[in-house]
């Protein structure tokens, strides 16, 4: 099989791609490299540089490579950017995957993967989030990716698609510098920013219903998401019937802000007292994954904790940040 992964020039979409081409899986990737970046690429995985909203594009990206399955990763995904821009996240996120089915559904493809996201979640109250936990997403972003689902699963009844949706926790960590986070929207770069501007950390909000008052997130290491991908792929390629799963990809533990905190300051040797900021609106107080479906259903379980995802994470950053160490 050979397999279109879109967004595949991207932090995640890099270690995916590094993952399955060591698996010995066939990659094509097709980035319009926004934010992708080709040397994230393995030298023998081709690069198609276009946009999944281009019909044309994706015809020809898929009669010239004979794909034969999808991985769409390729997505807007700032939260704060959603809300000030519905328009742009509807149509990259949501018509972008329409576009992107229809080109598959005409080439004769039968597998899709989908990148879907814990945003679609909203602000469970719960202590572990299921797959089966109420989706009430609270802002664009996590509307266009449980739209994405609802669209994938559709469109899979309807011209007999076999489809995963994995949604993402909070994704940390780096294979290597070649493949790190280049931006700094995450809360491991965003401290890794402060901490090299000489300024302390931001910590929003101090007074939530947790052990010590920050929020509790699930953070999984990108290797950990990549790994989770090539299970869901080989799942895909050996079925002999119709798969229709949605999966959550997390550690099953919460770590708080503060907790992060201390971790970076370990890994780093720095200062990491943070300058506590008001609440930011739409933050829940905990969102920590159940992982136990992934693992009947691919047999797959995270493996790095949260002191190799920071370490990545800083080994990288200083790779890419001289003079940081």
């Amino acid at each position: 099989m050979t397999w279109l992964i879109t967004g595949g020039a991207g932090y995640i979409g890099g270690h995916v791609v590094q993952q399955l081409n060591e698996a010995g899986m066939r990659c094509v990737v097709l980035d319009n490299l926004s934010s992708g970046d080709p040397a994230r690429l393995p030298p023998d995985v081709p690069l198609v540089v276009g946009s999944t909203l281009d019909r044309a594009v994706l015809d020809a990206a898929m009669s010239a490579h004979r794909i034969t399955g999808v991985l769409h990763i390729a997505a807007k995904k700032q939260v704060g950017e959603s809300v000030a821009e519905p328009f742009t996240y509807y149509r990259e996120n949501l018509a972008g995957l329409q576009t992107v089915l229809e080109a598959a559904v005409a080439a004769g493809v039968r597998n899709v993967l989908f990148s879907s996201s814990a945003a679609v979640y909203g602000m469970p109250d719960v202590d572990l989030v299921t797959e089966s936990t109420p989706c009430e997403p609270i802002n664009p972003y996590g509307e266009t990716k449980l739209a994405g689902e609802w669209l994938l699963r559709a469109a899979g009844r309807a011209h007999g698609l076999s489809t995963v949706s994995l949604r993402y926790f909070n994704v940390a960590g780096a294979a290597s510098a070649e493949l790190a986070d280049g931006g700094v929207a995450n809360l491991v770069p965003m401290v890794f920013q402060r901490l090299t501007d000489g300024l302390p950390p931001l910590v929003f909000g101090d007074d939530y219903p947790t052990p010590d008052g920050t929020c509790v997130r699930d953070y999984i290491h990108v290797s950990d998401v990549a790994t989770a991908h090539v299970a869901a792929v080989r799942r895909l390629a050996a079925a002999t019937g119709p798969v229709a799963l949605t999966l959550n990809i997390g550690r099953g533990e919460g770590a708080s802000v503060s907790e992060m905190l201390a971790v970076v300051a370990r890994v780093t040797g720095r200062d990491t007292t943070p300058e506590i900021r008001p609440r930011r609106a739409g933050d829940p107080a905990r969102v920590v994954a159940s992982a136990d479906l992934i693992h009947r259903e691919l047999d797959w379980k995270a493996r790095h904790g949260i002191e190799s995802m920071v370490g990545s994470a800083w080994a990288a950053w200083q790779a890419r940040h001289p003079g940081t160490g």
